[in-house]
């Protein structure tokens, strides 16, 4: 088993839900809090004592007009009773408000920092297919926007939906039971707004869920452009790049504005109609007190308590945006999570110490949006121990073989077996664990040297490192740097030239000491000299130890146990390279365009 914490654990079990999966976006958010709801309870009960004067202040300012309208005497005791009482409830608002805020808080941090575990640990389990077909960029926004939005809309429902519910209630209840026709008033502020909401939400709805996705789609496309500044500054396509931003923010602009006039429009057509409301009820109490049905005190009571409806249920449809697109986010985090497009093989077999031998029988490949294969019918036999280098055109599927040893992708039909284990059985991550990969494409991170040559490891002997060091032609990269191996090589390795960063990746790959080695063009970026004393290395690395290479140059394979040359998908020859070159058939064909 996977080891997972117990936040990111219920949260992953809660998205593969069918009552999450199927249910509504209120259910959801309901579901997330399981767990939290003592915390909601609490900070419920103590936003009642710190609202309280909300209600206390129009009953108190009740009670002194209603004595001075009608003095029996000179006697001002209810005036200083009526102040201590709004005092002592005005002054609770402080403690009150710290306590119902931390935890509300509990709650909603809880939640934020659980989705954004679980998020982050769901990518990791998800196929490479998958995050192929998705930028990086949209899924930082999930990450980031959509967990903020959620989180936004948590507190809402917290500050603005149950305060506001809790207010229409107290102030109705308080109205009643003086004056039911007042009260039956009252009642006709809920239709109102329900009413108001059904006319609006579905524009709003559509306006939100266009403007996320065109959100979603230009963070994917800055991670691009940032990315592919150096290739744009190269070919002199700056205007070209600014031009395709430009595009897209003219198509966030006129959604963001379509959404924006569609808010305005929802917000002032509530307010409207709700000021209108509460003119007509000021003119209703006037006419009752004048007919003597109520004191004029009372008018100001039932004006206090029907402006706290009014404005609790303005401020659930001023915030009713911010839901929408709260539950949009939360829509949008549940694709990700609900996701069934997890790692290709979910076996169970621990892999023990290998030895290193593969069969490929009938293998054959192709990608989920194609038909085309990428592979057919594909056989290979490797020994424990032995090299094989895989050459051929841009396309033969190269790559997809390192890929498929890999465990990244699963072949559509024919199986792989490693040491006669089919590899459907075994659990990925014990078997990863013994494999070291050298990509075509470096991948660092931003950090030390030394963290990215020990990257995943603990406790790695001094001598071991400087070691493999040595081995990897490093030793005079690292003399030059002002903090050698503790020099910050920024994000990506961009302070790094392309050779020495090839080089940390094979530093790498060699302090694992792995039983299968990949290499994938791993000394394309290197220099005549530096290759030749990092095949001199390699060469000790790769003894004993079973390795796949993919190779463009040929003369790099020399020493390979077999060369298998790719064509369309096919193995069109196997053999060592002076078998090959003998044959004068597709590998010397290969050799010859390189002579």
């Amino acid at each position: 088993m996977k080891a997972k914490s117990a936040l990111s654990l219920d949260f992953e079990q809660l998205f593969m839900d069918s009552r999450v999966t199927k249910g509504s976006g209120l259910r959801t958010l309901l579901l997330l809090y399981k767990g939290q709801y003592l915390n909601l309870i609490l900070s419920l009960i103590f936003f009642v004592i710190k609202h309280s004067p909300v209600w206390v202040i129009p009953i108190v300012t009740a009670d002194m007009i209603n004595h001075l309208s009608q003095p029996a005497d000179g006697d001002l005791s209810w005036l200083w009773i009526d102040l201590i009482i709004v005092s002592l409830v005005i002054i609770q608002n402080i403690p009150s408000q710290i306590i119902h805020v931390s935890f509300m808080s509990r709650s909603s941090r809880h939640i934020e920092a659980g989705l954004r575990g679980t998020m982050i640990r769901k990518l990791q389990h998800l196929s490479m297919s998958y995050h192929s077909d998705l930028r990086s960029g949209k899924l930082q926004a999930k990450v980031l926007r959509d967990v903020e939005a959620i989180e936004t809309l948590s507190k809402q429902m917290m500050y603005a939906f149950m305060p506001a519910v809790l207010n229409v209630v107290v102030s109705f209840i308080l109205t009643a039971v003086n004056n039911l026709s007042v009260a039956s008033f009252f009642i006709l502020v809920a239709p109102t707004g329900i009413l108001i909401v059904s006319l609006f939400r579905k524009n709003l709805r559509t306006r939100n869920r266009e403007f996320r996705k065109e959100i979603e789609n230009m963070s994917g496309q800055v991670a691009e452009t940032v990315e592919m500044i150096p290739v744009t500054r190269a070919h002199g396509l700056e205007q070209v790049e600014i031009e395709k931003v430009e595009k897209t923010l003219r198509e966030i602009k006129g959604k963001g504005y379509k959404l924006d006039v569609a808010e305005a429009f929802f917000g002032s057509s509530s307010w409207v109609v709700f000021m209108l409301f509460q003119m007509v009820c000021l003119g209703f109490t006037c006419m009752m007190a004048y007919r003597g049905s109520i004191q004029v005190g009372d008018v100001v009571m039932y004006q206090g308590f029907f402006q706290t409806i009014l404005m609790s249920v303005n401020g659930i449809l001023n915030v009713y945006p911010q839901f929408a697109k709260g539950f949009e986010s939360l829509n949008s985090v549940r694709e990700l999570l609900s996701s069934t497009e997890t790692e290709e093989y979910q076996g169970t077999q621990k892999a023990d110490r290998l030895k290193g031998s593969f069969q490929f029988r009938n293998v054959h490949f192709h990608y989920n949006d194609t038909d085309k294969h990428v592979l057919r019918d594909f056989n290979l036999e490797v020994k424990p121990g032995e090299c094989i280098a895989f050459v051929g055109e841009s396309g033969a599927g190269k790559s997809t073989v390192l890929n498929m040893v890999v465990g990244f992708y699963r072949p559509t039909n024919g199986w792989i077996e490693v040491d006669g284990v089919p590899l459907d059985d075994l659990e990925m991550r014990s078997y990863r664990q013994q494999l070291a990969v050298v990509p075509q494409n470096t991948i660092l991170f931003s950090g030390t040297i030394r963290s990215n040559i020990t990257y995943g490891l603990t406790d790695v002997p001094e001598e071991k490192l400087q070691q493999v060091i040595e081995m990897a032609n490093l030793k005079d990269v690292i003399d030059a740097m002002p903090q050698g191996l503790e020099t910050s090589i920024g994000e990506h390795g961009s302070k790094l030239s392309g050779g020495q960063r090839q080089r940390i990746a094979i530093a790498r790959a060699m302090i694992r000491d792995p039983q299968i080695i990949l290499l994938d063009e791993a000394t394309s970026a290197l220099d005549n000299v530096s290759e030749f004393k990092v095949q001199k290395a390699m060469r000790e690395l790769v003894r004993g130890r079973t390795t796949f290479i993919v190779a463009h140059r040929l003369s790099t394979i020399r020493d390979a146990d077999r060369i298998v040359v790719m064509k369309s998908g096919q193995v069109a020859e196997v053999g060592t390279f002076e078998e090959l070159m003998e044959r004068r058939g597709a590998f010397y064909e290969l050799k010859q365009m390189q002579a």
